[in-house]
């Protein structure tokens, strides 16, 4: 992401975000449990917005970051005139890793983000044996070191061990895995070659995906395996 205004303001005038009716006109509003609970002893003072939106996905949405924060300032000013706004655009190196909204809050220094990246950082100290499958950040370990799966091997695998304990046959795999209209459909024996590449960088624990004769392929419990889906609950500010 840039702090660089470099996209055009469309052709079409994005469409304004209109104004809520006061709450008066509106179905009685259940406070955030995040406000409500808080002791008498403090107030709120305001809110954060997170926003993951990259220039590249903005452009496509025929709008730019600038044009939407205009578009929230303006809205803020109809219904609150006297509110004081501060945006700020979070930076990351091109081609990081993760998704956008998780870079802004780590970017931003929001605790509940720090502290996942820091229990992120001590589970990766611990995980110098077998296998991690790290869902959350699509990248596998192998005795504590990054495996180079390529995109479509870490997906086969994903969708395995999302599956444990069941037996997925060939067309079920290629029918999900190869959905891109870019993407050269493979036959069933394709698949297999695709299986044999990743047990091959699977090493010593390349019998994690077993093969069903006849069927194709699953992936059972294993004690060498570890399965990360990410860490924490959701974050008190997800109203």
């Amino acid at each position: 992401m840039s702090n660089i205004a470099t996209l055009e303001r469309p052709a079409t005038r994005a469409p304004h975000l209109r104004a809520v009716p006061p709450l008066s006109a509106q179905a009685p509003v259940a406070v955030a449990p995040a406000v409500a609970d808080l002791p008498a002893t403090r107030s709120p003072r305001g809110f954060a917005l997170y926003v993951g939106l990259d220039e590249i996905k903005a452009a496509e949405a025929g709008v730019s970051l600038p044009l939407l924060v205009d578009a929230l300032r303006r809205t803020l000013a109809e219904l609150a005139p006297g509110a004081e706004t501060h945006a700020t655009v979070a930076l990351a190196q091109h081609g990081s890793g993760g998704r956008d909204l998780d870079v802004v809050r780590l970017a931003l220094q929001e605790p509940g983000a720090i502290a996942r990246t820091k229990a992120a950082e001590e589970e990766d100290k611990n995980e110098d044996y077998g296998v991690t499958v790290d869902i959350s950040r699509k990248r596998v370990l192998i005795d504590g070191d990054s495996a180079a799966f390529t995109y479509k091997e870490f997906e086969l695998l994903q969708y395995l061990v999302l599956r444990e304990g069941r037996t997925i046959e060939r067309t079920e795999l290629v029918g999900a895995l190869w959905q891109s209209p870019d993407d050269e459909t493979p036959g069933e024996r394709t698949i297999d070659v695709h299986v044999r590449r990743l047990r091959a960088k699977l090493g010593r624990y390349e019998d994690i995906v077993r093969t069903v004769r006849g069927v194709g392929y699953r992936f059972d419990r294993h004690a060498d395996v570890v399965i990360r889906y990410g860490h924490g609950t959701p974050s008190p500010d997800r109203f």
